[in-house]
């Protein structure tokens, strides 16, 4: 019997509509929608994943409670925004490290909007004591670093992205071999996918095998930031 997908057209239609209805009375109106067709297949799909994480490391934790786990919440903060619309327009799950508190912790993500499927690894916006273990670890381990991000299967699967400083860290070779990578804020790696990858019976499987590709980013991460891989 083939495998029945996690998720379906129906969820991209419903965060499509929703970005043309961001507003509350709306929402309201369609949140039997939004449990049946967003969140259910996201805490299914966690579900899933969770025993096919374990055999990726031990130390990340796949939580498929609606609130406080590892679905991100549809609401929007909107207390320092300009931009006062009340709900995200995309449904998105991180696996955090164990040792993580919130999203500035090493961690595997995947992000569903229509027309913007992708999957990440790593760590975001770390704060300045987690940012100076891992520039420290560069320095350290140049070799190890660019064997991270290097290998044949990382490169065909991720590119690196986020921010980065505009000048060298102080205390850097702004000559130092590597400045680019120690020039950066953000320590994640993008593996782009599709609507069609999402709605396959066989995404969990592309899933597993995409964070799989990130262990090398991870192993040096967790290391970095003396934490259990």
């Amino acid at each position: 019997m083939p495998r029945e997908p996690h998720f379906r057209p129906e969820m991209f239609a419903f965060l499509s509509e929703l970005s043309s209805h961001n507003e509350r009375d709306w929402f309201q109106a369609h949140k039997t929608r939004f449990e049946r067709e967003v969140r259910a297949p996201l805490q299914r799909f966690v579900s899933d994943f969770g025993p096919r994480l374990r055999t990726i490391s031990s130390q990340f934790i796949a939580d498929p409670r609606p609130v406080g786990g590892s679905i991100f919440r549809m609401h929007r903060d909107t207390r320092f925004s300009k931009d006062k619309r009340p709900y995200k327009t995309w449904a998105a799950v991180q696996f955090r490290h164990a040792e993580g508190k919130d999203v500035r912790a090493p961690g595997f993500y995947l992000h569903l909007a229509p027309g913007n499927v992708f999957a990440g690894a790593g760590i975001w916006h770390p704060d300045g004591s987690a940012l100076q273990l891992i520039r420290d670890a560069i320095v350290e381990e140049p070799g190890a670093w660019k064997r991270a991000v290097t290998g044949k299967t990382f490169q065909s699967t991720y590119e690196l992205a986020g921010d980065s400083l505009s000048r060298a860290p102080r205390g850097l070779d702004p000559e130092h071999p590597l400045i680019a990578d120690l020039k950066r804020k953000d320590f994640i790696a993008v593996a782009q996918l599709t609507e069609e990858d999402a709605l396959s019976p066989d995404f969990l499987t592309r899933y597993t095998g995409v964070a799989r590709a990130a262990t090398p980013l991870m192993k040096f991460l967790t290391r970095a930031l003396e934490v259990a891989w």
